[in-house]
């Protein structure tokens, strides 16, 4: 067998492994945002031949339609993330709009 064939599955298992508090806590804002509320976007303009162009997106998250506390969605996120809490609670945060 290939020693890269038998790398493989531990590289695997090294990215599912738990990552630092900090990165599970940014990763897991944009969850938290989501479960607060729909999030999207409307695009206007126009194009070099002078018509009009035009898109949106709208992204919901499962979270916000099952009506989950966006702090207890950032929790469990930060905890399965990291396999520790978050060092603040998600409305200490000063980016936090809800």
């Amino acid at each position: 067998m290939h020693p890269l064939a038998r790398a493989l599955p531990l590289i695997a298992l090294a990215a599912c492994g738990p990552v630092s508090v900090q990165q599970a806590e940014k990763t897991c804002f944009s969850q938290a945002r989501l479960a607060a509320a729909p999030r999207g976007e409307l695009r206007v303009g126009a194009n070099s031949e002078g018509r009009v162009v035009t898109g949106y997106r709208v992204e919901v998250s499962s979270d916000y339609l099952q009506g989950r506390d966006p702090s207890a969605v950032y929790d469990a996120c930060v905890y399965q993330k990291s396999g520790q809490p978050p060092t603040r609670p998600l409305y200490d945060r000063p980016d936090w709009k809800g």
